[in-house]
């Protein structure tokens, strides 16, 4: 669906061209968490794929049941690992909360379908817009749910009583498996391919100025507010007496 959408829509371009002028978008510490993050969903995934795929008709045959066991095992290790990082909700709530509070310039976001959808003008956004504060409710509320989904499907016959019988049936582990995936396709289409000077944002951490004036209007109208404001040792003009 991604790539039909790219064939139609085309890759998003900045209408001005680069202005050869960054803005600093993201510090240091806010990339390092945004890609250890990403790193423990690509790891989490690929050790998942034994959940989904594993004794079928993909991997085990594929492999055989000696390599199958084996990545089976070290699967469990690097899995166990990246859950114990510091690339939690918890953090993500401490650094962008206050960026990402739904205001009513995100209705309008919406309504014009972000700049996304339809070619023209992009609607304006604070640091971030409405998509991306959608992607942040689903890091926080998402990420919960896949860890309590994650652990049934780990464990799918825990029993809820003293009948060892008692287990997940084959829906509720479907159901586990659904909530578990994460829809997170989009916002890496956006951030790689989709846009164009979107990844320099997370990359180098500074964006072009034109990009930013187009898709961050009402943020870049922030900073550059900020930087133009008088600091409490700039030298203040005497009025002669």
């Amino acid at each position: 669906m991604l790539a039909i959408f790219l064939g139609v829509r085309g890759r998003i371009r900045i209408h001005q061209g680069f202005s050869g002028t960054t803005l600093l978008r993201f510090a240091s510490f806010e990339r390092f968490t945004h890609w250890l993050t990403a790193s423990c969903f690509v790891v989490l995934a690929l050790s998942g794929l034994n959940i989904s795929f594993g004794r079928s008709s993909l991997i085990l045959p594929l492999f055989g049941a000696d390599a199958f066991a084996a990545m089976s095992t070290y699967a469990n290790t690097p899995t166990t690992f990246w859950r114990s990082v510091p690339a939690r909700p918890r953090d993500h709530v401490l650094i962008w909360i206050k960026d990402n509070i739904p205001g009513k310039v995100d209705l309008e976001w919406f309504k014009q379908g972000g700049g996304v959808l339809f070619k023209g003008r992009h609607p304006p956004a604070t640091r971030f817009n409405a998509g991306q504060k959608g992607i942040f409710g689903i890091v926080i509320i998402g990420g919960a749910l896949m860890s309590l989904s994650g652990w049934f499907l780990l464990f799918p016959y825990i029993p809820d009583n003293v009948d060892d019988d008692a287990a997940l049936d084959r829906d509720s582990c479907c159901d586990c498996d659904a909530v578990h995936r994460c829809p997170c396709l989009a916002h890496i289409y956006i951030g790689t391919i989709g846009m164009e000077g979107a990844f320099e944002a997370m990359g180098s951490g500074e964006v072009d100025l034109n990009w930013a004036k187009e898709h961050h209007s009402l943020w870049v109208a922030e900073e550059q507010a900020k930087s133009q404001a008088p600091s409490e040792n700039t030298p203040r003009a005497v009025p002669a007496e």
